[in-house]
C-alpha cells in the first residue's frame, strides 16, 4: 500500500528529528541502561546489579540498533553492544529471569547476530530462548509469567498477554537450530492465549491464573488495567501485535484472524483525538493516557496491514489499519513528543499501570516502539529474520 506523499514527508521529518535528538542524548548517557527519566528529564540507569534483570532493559539497546540502521553512526552500534554485554549478568540470576526474555534479548543479541554474525550474541539469544522454553507448563500449555515475588501471591500458574511478544524468540531459535521444540512451545502458548485471553468482542484480559498441576482455567485478574473485565490498552496492543507476529513466523491464519479481531475492537474504541487512555474501560471522569500503548498499537497495525497486503487479503481493512497507524503516530509526533535536546525521552504521558501512584511519565519502550513504527513506514526497520 502506498502512503500519501504528505505522510511520507511527515515520517521522514520525524525520523530526522529523532536522530538529531538521540545523537546528543546518547553522548550524555554512555554506559546506562535507562527505563525512565528524573524530574529534570534525564535518564535513570538500570544497569546495576540490583536492576540488571529489569524487564525493559533490552529496549534501549534495541533503540540504539534501530538508530544505527537509520543513521550508520557507529556510536549507536558500540553503545548497543555495551548494553548487550552488561545484560550477561542477568543470566546468573534465576529469580530475575522470566517470560520477558524476548523483550530483553531479541532487540539486542538477536539483532546483533543478524547484523554482524557475532557468535557470542547468537549464544546469548539461544540461552535466553532456552530459559524461556523452560518456563513452559505442559499441563496447561502456557509459559509461566513471573517467578515468586516473595509475598502471599502464588504465581506458579499465571500467564499474561504480554508474553505473545516474547514468542518470536522461540520462533527464531527453532529456525536457527533447526529444532522444532521451540516453535512447538510458542505455538502451544499462542493457542492457549487465543482461547483464553481474547474475549468475544475482541478485548483482551491481562492475567490468567491456571491450576499449574492440572492446567485448569481458574480465573482472570485485572492486572495493570482498571480491573477485572476491563480493557488495559497496552494489553490490547501486545495481543494485536503479538498475534500478528505469530502469524508472520508460522503462517497460521488463525493468528492473523485473532490479530484482526483485536485490531477491530481497538479501532472501535479509539476516539477522534487519537490519544490512547490507560484502559478503554476506565471511568469516564479519568483522563489518564498511555502513549506507549499508542506507539505499540501503531507498530502492530502496520505489521498487520503489511501481512494482509502480502497475501492480498482484506485490502480495505489493511488500508484502514494503516491509516489508523499513521493517525496515531502523527498525533504522538505533534502532541506527545519532546524533540528538545535537553530532555532524554521522546514520548511523554506514558503510564505503566492504571493503579500505579505515578502516571504519564517517560518510559523507554514507548520511545522504542515509536521509532520502530516510523522505521516500518520508512522501510528500514530491523527484524530478526
Amino acid at each position: 500500500m502506498e502512503l500519501e506523499r504528505r505522510d511520507e514527508n511527515w515520517y521522514v521529518r520525524a525520523l530526522n528529528r529523532v536522530q538529531a535528538k538521540m545523537e546528543k542524548v546518547v553522548d550524555r548517557n554512555l554506559g546506562k541502561i535507562p527505563y525512565t527519566t528524573d524530574e529534570n528529564g534525564r535518564f535513570d540507569d538500570r544497569s546495576g546489579k540490583k536492576d540488571i534483570c529489569w524487564w525493559t532493559n533490552g529496549f534501549w539497546g534495541g533503540e540504539l540498533w534501530q538508530l544505527y540502521r537509520l543513521s550508520g553512526n557507529e556510536k549507536f552500534k558500540s553503545e548497543a553492544i555495551a548494553v548487550e554485554e552488561k545484560m550477561d549478568a542477568a543470566f546468573m540470576d534465576y529469580n530475575g529471569m522470566d517470560h520477558d526474555a524476548g523483550f530483553r534479548w531479541l532487540p539486542t543479541a538477536v539483532i546483533n547476530y543478524k547484523l554482524t554474525g557475532d557468535k557470542e550474541s547468537r549464544n546469548r539469544g539461544l540461552l535466553a530462548a532456552a530459559n524461556l522454553a523452560g518456563r513452559f507448563n505442559m499441563n496447561g500449555n502456557f509459559i509461566r509469567a513471573w517467578n515468586d515475588w516473595g509475598d502471599d501471591r502464588d504465581t506458579t500458574g499465571w500467564a499474561i498477554i504480554d508474553c505473545m511478544m516474547n514468542l518470536p524468540l522461540l520462533y527464531w531459535a527453532s529456525k536457527e537450530l533447526g529444532d522444532p521444540r521451540f516453535k512447538a512451545i510458542a505455538v502451544a502458548h499462542a493457542d492457549t492465549a487465543m482461547k483464553n485471553f481474547i474475549r468475544e468482542d475482541g478485548s483482551v484480559k491481562h492475567i490468567i491464573g491456571f491450576d499449574p498441576a492440572t492446567g485448569e482455567y481458574l480465573r482472570d485478574y485485572g492486572g495493570q488495567g482498571f480491573g477485572e473485565g476491563s480493557s488495559w490498552t497496552r494489553g490490547q496492543s501486545w495481543a494485536l501485535y503479538g498475534f500478528a507476529l505469530s502469524y508472520k513466523y508460522t503462517g497460521n491464519e488463525r493468528y492473523l484472524e485473532t490479530s484482526m479481531k483485536v485490531a477491530d475492537y481497538v479501532l472501535s474504541e479509539i476516539k477522534d483525538t487519537y490519544l490512547i487512555p490507560v484502559d478503554f474501560r476506565q471511568p469516564e471522569n479519568v483522563t489518564l493516557e498511555d502513549s506507549t500503548a499508542s506507539a505499540i498499537i501503531a507498530s502492530g497495525l502496520i505489521e498487520l496491514a503489511q501481512a494482509l497486503e502480502s497475501i492480498g487479503k482484506e485490502q480495505e481493512k489493511a488500508d484502514k489499519y494503516m491509516a489508523m497507524a499513521v493517525n496515531l503516530l502523527k498525533t504522538l509526533d505533534e502532541k506527545r513528543c519532546d524533540y528538545s535536546l535537553d530532555k532524554d525521552n521522546i514520548l511523554e504521558k506514558c503510564t505503566a499501570a492504571y493503579h500505579d501512584e505515578k502516571h504519564e511519565f517517560a518510559i523507554i519502550y514507548g520511545d522504542y516502539y515509536y521509532i520502530e513504527a516510523l522505521m516500518k513506514l520508512d522501510g528500514r526497520v530491523l527484524t530478526i529474520f
